[in-house]
């Protein structure tokens, strides 16, 4: 690879870590041609975007990139899979589900929103992520469930006092 052709990939790969908020490192070493097949498959299905780089090059596109990727750099060892996502979870849940078959992929560490996840054991903590959707699905719920109540409160409550009028309406009759 010649010097410009370097320096085209890391603006390429600086772009995409500034275009992206969910970013994953993997592992993916040790998958044979068929289960890296089935694995960009899965990624294809859960619209998550898999590129495997070069360690040095993905380094200096981050230092490069405007986002403060902590520790991240530091797990750049071996081999890396990029995966970009636009929902939090998505890679966590790709990756969770294909190790069901396999020990692979291993996840390095994890970009989401700034927050910077490092290591494997940040899996399970990865794919309880809700997206954006789901967080205002939960505040929306929240938000009508008090409503709800006092409604249905009223409506017991005025049937109710509805019959407690008949009834002393009866009695004095």
């Amino acid at each position: 690879m010649t010097r410009e052709e370097k320096s085209q990939v890391i603006e390429e790969l600086t772009a995409q870590l500034a275009d992206n908020t969910n970013i994953y490192l993997a592992d993916i070493s040790g998958l044979n041609a068929g289960n890296t097949s089935d694995l960009r498959r899965a990624c294809f299905k859960a619209n998550v975007s898999l590129n495997v780089v070069k360690n040095t090059l993905l380094t200096k596109a981050m230092e490069a990139s405007d986002k403060d990727f902590g520790e991240l750099p530091g797990v750049l060892k071996g081999n890396t899979s990029v995966m970009y996502s636009e929902t939090g979870n998505a890679p966590a849940k790709v990756i969770k589900a294909f190790r069901k078959k396999s020990d692979k992929p291993l996840l390095k560490g994890a970009f989401i929103e700034e927050a910077i996840y490092i290591g494997d054991d940040q899996l399970d903590a990865l794919v309880e992520i809700k997206s954006r959707e789901e967080l205002i699905g939960d505040i929306i719920t929240l938000l009508q469930s008090p409503a709800k109540n006092v409604i249905s409160a009223l409506k017991s409550g005025g049937g109710t006092l509805a019959g407690i009028v008949k009834t002393l309406s009866e009695k004095e009759g």
